[in-house]
């Protein structure tokens, strides 16, 4: 099955949906299959010295997994861990070419080739370059998976209030912080606080009881329905239907398709949230974050 790229740069950042759907496709795909070769042609991608990239050839990989946002491949006891941060993205490929790629050259970082003549690139568009490869003997090796919070499909109602009355800050903050609860990014919180009706402002210690249910709710519904929807397709289609389903998310000027208000926008230095004044903040505006104290 050959796997067309799709746009990287303007898509939608890879959260726990998208890589819980592109672990499942390696264990389809990848799963008893033999590395033979891996290419490195982004020297800044690979963070990890021992075991080398070569150690991978001649194993067989034997599963595939997630940590939060981290893709996880096991080859045999070691484990390629992949974050592919902004702009990142894997593309599987039915046959790859046997000459190695030259360094350097387009959005190219790494190259996995298995015994079939198959495997999987890993590229990044941009000049902002974050995509990070690590080669471990385990998966707790990697900074990022060490100081993950629990997983925001496996955490239970009282444990999830827990963690949202013991964090002072704004709701928006909350769910994306990887060491609180590990999996959300930037659009599907957008998406789980439109669900749950609460301003992305709201101080998370400030939730009632009845809004921790509510914002719980919206968490396991929201992530729930995106990992139906995704997990079994093609890597390159997984984007595209991200896209295509967000109510809120990267819909600037939208109309709401709850209410039919204009969704509006917050931006901040190197990112912006979305979100529907009549759903969620009462019907004032959030013009920015100095703003943001007298909607809470």
């Amino acid at each position: 099955m050959d796997d067309t790229p799709v746009a990287d740069d303007d898509g939608p950042v890879p959260e726990l949906p998208e890589v819980e759907a592109l672990a499942a496709f390696l264990r389809e795909n990848a799963v008893g299959r033999v590395v033979t070769r891996v290419d490195l042609t982004g020297i800044q991608t690979i963070k990890t010295f021992d075991p080398p990239l070569s150690a991978l050839a001649g194993l067989e990989v034997t599963g595939a997994g997630r940590h939060g946002k981290f893709l996880d491949l096991d080859v045999s006891g070691v484990h390629l861990v992949v974050h592919l941060a902004r702009a990142g993205w894997l593309h599987w490929r039915a046959e790859l070419p046997t000459a190695p790629p030259k360094p350097g050259k387009g959005p190219l970082a790494l190259r996995v080739h298995l015994d079939d003549g198959a495997g999987f690139d890993l590229t990044e568009q941009g000049t902002r370059k974050g995509l990070a490869v690590y080669v471990v003997r385990s998966p707790a090796e990697v900074p990022g998976i060490a100081r993950l919070g629990p997983d925001a499909l496996a955490v239970d109602v009282e444990a999830f209030g827990a963690l949202m009355a013991g964090r002072k800050g704004q709701l928006k903050g909350a769910l994306t912080d990887q060491t609180l609860l590990s999996g959300i990014g930037n659009a599907y919180s957008d998406e789980i606080l439109h669900v749950a009706r609460l301003s992305p402002f709201k101080s998370a210690d400030k939730l009632t009881d009845e809004e921790v249910l509510r914002l719980y709710d919206a968490v396991r519904t929201t992530l729930s329905a995106a990992l139906e929807r995704q997990v079994g397709q093609r890597a390159a289609t997984l984007k595209g239907e991200k896209r295509a389903t967000m109510q809120v998310h990267a819909r600037t000027g939208l109309p709401c398709p709850v209410c039919g208000d204009t969704v509006r926008e917050v931006s901040f230095a190197d990112t912006s949230l979305q979100y529907c004044a009549t759903c969620q903040t009462g019907g004032k505006p959030l013009a920015d974050r100095r703003m943001s104290k007298l909607l809470r």
